[in-house]
């Protein structure tokens, strides 16, 4: 099996080519690629290895830029250091990801995975490349760091007033309307549903405690236990109804609370 390897830091080169020893001893390592132009000029000028080992982070940019320049026709496994919920995309035909650092039951897995398919296809290269221009350009979008609404432009007292998402301590919806109170205990109507909201807020800040609240976490001032298995908070400012979290939301909850 032959192998590229696309990595800018040259002790993360070591350690691959190190533990793709132990993992398979059949694995040559043909080639080893720095950036977005070495990897494109590797490609174009030797014969498609059956497998990259790319990471996604280089020193030029996101290797993703590499199959916009070069037709990649090798089976790609990506390596990152991004979290997994991120990047649940990568499991899909025949395109792995491994996370860093790497480990060796976890590259041993991608062989394995890789091999198999291997069989199931056939042929000189083995795996085609399945939808992996769509993959990119679907993990283009969920790695690009999202842009958070920063206001709101509401209507008080015959006026459009605009409101800085930060004085926003939540949202709430009385099951007609939906507003949203500021530190400074204003009141607004906000002419969004609260599944809208939930695309538009920060989740580091704004957590979803039920189908009808939306609490900011400085807005947390008492978190009580309450029947059901439920929990009922004490906002800042106090709120004209009780702010429960939903049974299913309590264990996200305190994990956000907790981060």
């Amino acid at each position: 099996m032959k192998v590229l390897i696309i990595e800018d830091e040259e002790l993360a080169v070591k350690k691959l080519q190190k533990t793709l020893c132990c993992v398979d001893s059949t694995a040559e390592v043909v080639g080893v690629a720095d950036s977005i132009r070495s990897s494109v000029n590797w490609l174009e000028s030797n014969p498609a290895p059956d497998l990259i080992l790319m990471d996604i982070e280089l020193a030029d940019g996101q290797s993703f830029e590499i199959f916009e320049k070069t037709e990649v026709k090798s089976t790609v496994i990506f390596t990152t250091s991004y979290d997994e919920f991120a990047l649940k995309a990568f499991k899909v035909n025949s395109v792995d990801y491994l996370l860093k650092p790497i480990q060796k039951e976890d590259l041993e897995a991608a062989l394995d995975k890789f091999k198999k398919m291997k069989n199931i296809y056939g042929g000189s290269n083995g795996v085609p490349a399945l939808n992996v221009d769509n993959l990119v350009k679907e993990l283009q979008l969920k790695l690009q760091p999202k842009e958070y609404r920063r206001r709101f432009l509401v209507k008080h007292a015959q006026k459009l007033v605009s409101i800085e998402v930060e004085d926003i301590a939540y949202f709430y919806s009385d099951g007609r309307l939906n507003f949203f109170k500021t530190n400074d205990n204003k009141k607004y109507v906000v002419d969004y549903t609260m599944d809208e909201l939930e695309e538009m807020l920060n989740p580091e800040i704004y957590f979803r405690i039920s189908r009808s609240f939306y609490v900011s976490i400085a807005s947390v001032d008492q978190i009580h236990d309450y029947f059901g298995n439920r929990l009922l908070l004490n906002l800042k400012p106090a709120v004209d109804k009780e702010a429960l979290v939903s049974r299913e939301k309590v264990t996200d909850f305190k994990k956000w609370m907790g981060k």
